[in-house]
């Protein structure tokens, strides 16, 4: 029982509606996830400086402090901690906005709770994934780009960039294709996994921040769009 208990992933669960939230936590519980609840942005700000979790649930409309702004902070010290953001809105600018906050994924009420779970399951899954420290530290390169793959760290020209998980995962694949195209599809599939509803404006959205951060501060058109069929990444970055 305490081996078990000693495995079990941890979630955070900012949200203001109690039947909303009591509904959520009852379902991770069922994943037997271990779940601590908020119900306003400051509250959950401290929670986030007192504990570590595998994955944040956070909704953007709370009491307190809002969710843009509880996600931008917690980016600040935290990078590596996947955040599902939950709103009533379904506008783009809206996501945009979840994502420039530091989110990893977006998801619009009203929304199955066997949608959130297999989102949930696919971050906690990736993270697991992700190769611990004490291991052999592997560098993959492209052009001046250095990728630290042990511990996701990535470096131009001698300067750490900091990305989100999800602009991490777009970046290392781009680059482990080595020029070839990679469409819309792939992308969402490789790593949303068969989640529904992850679309291509998300893939657009977050191609659009990786150049904002990889490309165009360092002056390079690294990643290139094919239209029509998808992306890639050039190395000669002209």
């Amino acid at each position: 029982m305490c081996a078990k208990f000693q495995t079990m992933k941890k979630v955070l669960l900012v949200e203001d509606d109690p039947s909303i939230n009591n509904n959520i936590k009852e379902m991770l519980l069922e994943e037997d996830l271990l779940v601590d609840v908020a119900f306003d942005g400051n509250i959950a700000e401290k929670f986030l400086k007192k504990s570590t979790y595998d994955c944040v649930i956070l909704d953007i409309n709370l009491p307190g402090k809002n969710g843009y702004d509880v996600c931008k902070s917690f980016r600040l010290y935290n990078n590596h901690t996947p955040v599902i953001m939950l709103t009533a809105f379904n506008e783009l600018e809206d996501k945009v906005q979840g994502y420039d906050s530091g989110a990893d994924d977006y998801l619009t009420k009203p929304f199955f709770m066997r949608e959130l779970s297999l989102r949930v399951n696919s971050l906690l899954k990736r993270t697991k994934q992700t190769p611990g420290k004490n291991q052999e530290s592997e560098i993959l390169t492209a052009d001046d780009i250095v990728i630290e793959l042990n511990n996701a760290k990535v470096s131009r020209a001698g300067k750490e960039i900091t990305l989100t998980p999800r602009e991490y995962q777009i970046l290392l694949t781009l680059i482990q294709r080595k020029g070839d195209l990679v469409s819309k599809k792939e992308l969402i599939n490789s790593i949303w996994g068969n989640i529904v509803n992850a679309n291509t404006n998300t893939i657009e959205v977050y191609i659009n921040f990786l150049r904002k951060k990889i490309d165009i501060p360092f002056n390079k058109h690294n990643i290139k769009t094919k239209i029509g069929f998808g992306y890639y990444f050039d190395e000669d970055g002209n």
